[in-house]
């Protein structure tokens, strides 16, 4: 039990510490919508409670005296003044600078996300959690942001409601504040039940919630709707989410029955017995038989007793419910905020205009997590200029040694250096600018074509022309370079063809000035004849720079001044590919079985 008293008040205390965590954030990017939140609200709802109480009272016994009636007037005024006045303040507020106020949060925000995400290792996307953390922040922490200032809002109007309506009826009787008190008293733990509930029903919904997303992603996104449209899988995949809907209502359906049960026994029970009837019994009695309080002290009561007692009702219920759901993600955020980088950034920021040597020294590597190596005792020196292939099976460990010296990782044994420089050594930004990367997974962004080649908002045009021309790019655009692709920005965007999107990919490597490249399957979406050309281009085109590239179709290799074949990950065999052909070995035999294949057709 004292275990469990512990846990709870350790939860509470987490939950607070990040409802602060937010506030301070929201804060730093929005301090004037955080003081308008806190300060607005309260505002304007505090006419509203005065005039239920205080109001109320002032006008029931001045009627009860029989005389001033012109009091009632001037107060009647002065209050429209003052609701006038105040709904102003809350309108201009709201309507006019929360909408850019909210602009200003979300920008915050997501650069906040975005800055974190670009900072941290690549590595990081191989771990589960930092991944549902980094789309979890995307999904939902403008949301949660919005809801960490509706609820102070809410409470503080809540508290403000209570301490002033609390202060007018201890002046008329104190004795119905132990009403009020008892009320709270029974209000409270129901509150924390009905959170508790709460927060178990939506655990007991996640998985069957992760299961409604993956549906709407398949009947909404272009990626299932040729195969739900040319096979029997949609009716598959309709079973299934039938399926879903009923195990989502059997698994909902008990918590509900719990929820409606504690609201009941929270609401209507201490209301109606303690506010309802005993204050009203109490001050009537006053009111009527012992002449002790008028009748406009016995309204002002009731209506304060009641609305006390429905603020707490909203406090312990429905703000202890969001406050924990709250909290829970912001912990999640700030986990993903607070994640390390393990790839330790250098000073060196030596940027080369022509090629060096690149060096692998018994390099070994393993992915983060796990005991398998990938890689074992690389070693391979790369001279200047040299055009060399990567080749081997799938999962021998190519992509990961460009990757390695790349530095999206950092190797777990031994070293790579350039030009005698172990890479560790360089700052990770300069370091980069040395690459031009093409990647068998690349993608085009909804850009011009100018910019997806130049990868920046202000390509130089020729020179787009000629990295478009060595990657045979030949498909003529309505605006040139200047064309716009994909539809995201502007609904005349140019759609592609694999291959054309390939092109643009491969030309981004001769844009860029620098002095390597590494191309991974370049040629994948490409036919024979198309690759053909592509070669020769690339050969010609990449004459100034080192190129290292991958690529499972051998006719590609063809071009490499020395080809290196991996299998489970060490190098089995190099050399030129006369000299590999001449040694019938690993490398021979997948040739002449890819060479079969073509020449079967």
């Amino acid at each position: 039990m004292k275990n469990n008293a512990k846990e709870k008040v350790k939860e509470s205390s987490n939950a607070l510490k990040n409802y602060v965590y937010m506030l301070k954030f929201i804060g730093k990017h929005t301090p004037f919508m955080l003081f308008g939140y806190m300060f607005f609200d309260v505002l304007a709802n505090l006419p509203w409670t005065l005039s239920n109480v205080v109001l109320l009272k002032y006008i029931i016994d001045v009627v009860t005296e029989g005389t001033g009636y012109e009091r009632i007037f001037y107060v009647l005024a002065a209050f429209v003044v003052f609701v006038i006045v105040t709904n102003l303040c809350t309108t201009l507020f709201y309507e006019a600078s929360v909408p850019k106020q909210k602009e200003k949060l979300y920008f915050g925000i997501y650069k906040t996300i975005y800055d974190k995400a670009a900072k941290m290792d690549y590595e990081a996307y191989d771990n589960p959690e930092y991944y549902n953390d980094l789309v979890l922040a995307m999904n939902s922490m403008n949301d949660r942001a919005y809801n960490v200032l509706g609820n102070t809002q809410d409470i503080l109007t809540n508290i403000a409601g209570v301490l002033t309506i609390g202060t007018v009826i201890v002046t008329i009787d104190p004795v119905c504040l132990v009403f009020v008190f008892l009320c709270v008293a029974i209000m409270t733990p129901i509150g924390r039940m009905i959170a508790k509930v709460n927060v178990e029903r939506t655990e007991a919904m996640t998985p069957l919630d992760r299961k409604n997303l993956y549906f709407s992603r398949v009947f909404y996104l272009q990626d299932y709707a040729k195969e739900l449209r040319l096979s029997g899988a949609g009716k598959m995949i309709e079973r299934r989410y039938n399926k879903n809907i009923f195990d989502r209502i059997t698994t909902i359906s008990p918590y509900l029955r719990r929820q409606w049960q504690l609201y009941f026994c929270q609401e209507s029970l201490p209301m109606t017995l303690l506010i309802y009837l005993g204050i009203t019994l109490l001050m009537g009695y006053k009111a009527i038989v012992t002449k002790e309080v008028g009748m406009g002290d016995f309204a002002a009561t009731f209506n304060g007793a009641a609305s006390i007692s429905n603020s707490v009702f909203a406090i312990t219920s429905w703000f202890a419910i969001s406050f924990r759901e709250n909290g829970l993600y912001i912990e999640k955020f700030k986990r993903f905020m607070n994640a390390k980088e393990k790839i330790i950034n250098g000073t060196d920021k030596t940027v080369y205009k022509k090629p060096v040597t690149i060096k692998f020294q018994n390099v070994s590597f393993k992915y983060p997590g796990t005991e398998k190596y990938v890689l074992r005792n690389i070693n391979l020196e790369i001279s200047p200029y040299k055009k060399i292939a990567l080749v081997g099976y799938n999962g021998a460990g190519k992509t990961t040694l460009t990757n390695l010296l790349l530095r999206l990782y950092d190797v777990t044994d031994g070293k790579i250096t350039i030009d005698g420089k172990d890479i560790r050594d360089w700052d990770i930004k300069t370091y980069h600018e040395n690459f031009a990367a093409v990647f068998q997974d690349f993608s085009l962004f909804g850009a011009t074509l100018g910019e997806n080649v130049s990868m920046n908002d202000s390509p130089e045009a020729e020179k787009v022309k000629k990295a478009l021309e060595a990657s045979n790019f030949e498909r003529e655009l309505p605006d040139g370079t200047d064309s716009m692709l994909l539809r995201e920005f502007d609904d005349n965007g140019v759609s592609l063809s694999g291959g054309e999107a390939q092109k643009i990919a491969i030309a981004r490597a001769f844009y860029k000035d620098c002095a390597f490249a590494v191309l991974d399957e370049p040629s994948a979406n490409l036919d024979p004849i198309a690759e053909y050309a592509l070669n020769h281009s690339m050969t010609k085109a990449a004459e100034d720079k080192t190129v290292i590239f991958i690529s499972h179709r051998l006719s590609t290799t063809v071009m490499a001044d020395e080809i290196y074949m991996l299998e489970n990950g060490e190098i089995v065999e190099h050399g030129t590919h006369e000299e590999l052909l001449e040694k019938d070995g690993k490398y021979a035999y997948m040739f002449r079985l890819q060479a079969e294949k073509y020449n079967s057709k």
